[in-house]
């Protein structure tokens, strides 16, 4: 019987060091890195359309919105991510001085190509952070949102449209964003 080669436990110090000059990008989880891939036409287009759309929004209010390169920090699991749009409107919190690791995401927003996990397991570990009040999944191969609210009470609240006329009210950050706006120039 052949022993079960050992993975080497990877410190959370040891993953930001290596991260900071990785030409990829990398999760970390409980001692493990795992590579990021890459992302669609579609995933792209999406992204860049919601956060053209939030960032004019936010334009002369003092909130900020980050896509794809801003790293995410779960303290109360040690889940580090980067979640493809995140946005906070009040003081930012950072790991350290490098300022590459926000710790209190008011929304994060994901485009779905490891639908499983965004919703499952991901979504299980952003609901720890307490800054968290809104979650949204946008696919990219269908009309379809997914908008979670946190509730007073720390229940989340699902709604979800697939119509190209509605519109997501983003009331944590006081936003909106117009299902057509989401899905501009994106081929189905």
């Amino acid at each position: 019987m052949s022993a079960q080669p050992q993975i080497a436990y990877i410190t959370p110090s040891d993953y930001l060091s290596l991260e900071r000059q990785a030409e990829y990008k990398s999760e970390y989880f409980e001692g493990e890195i795992f590579a990021m891939a890459g992302a669609s036409e579609a995933h792209n287009q999406i992204v860049a359309n919601v956060l053209a759309e939030i960032h004019t929004q936010f334009k002369k209010r003092p909130c900020k919105v980050y896509a794809n390169d801003m790293r995410v920090k779960v303290n109360p699991t040690g889940l580090y991510t980067y979640p493809d749009i995140v946005a906070v409107c009040e003081q930012r919190h950072f790991d350290d001085d490098q300022k590459d690791t926000l710790l209190n995401p008011t929304v994060i927003i994901e485009v779905l190509s490891t639908a499983d996990y965004d919703r499952g397991t991901k979504f299980e570990q952003y609901r720890t952070l307490e800054s968290l009040k809104e979650y949204i999944l946008i696919a990219q191969n269908k009309y379809h949102i997914e908008h979670y609210v946190r509730q007073a009470n720390h229940q989340w609240v699902l709604s979800e449209t697939n119509d190209l006329q509605d519109t997501i009210e983003l009331p944590s950050i006081q936003c909106s964003l117009a299902v057509s706006d989401v899905y501009d120039k994106v081929e189905m």
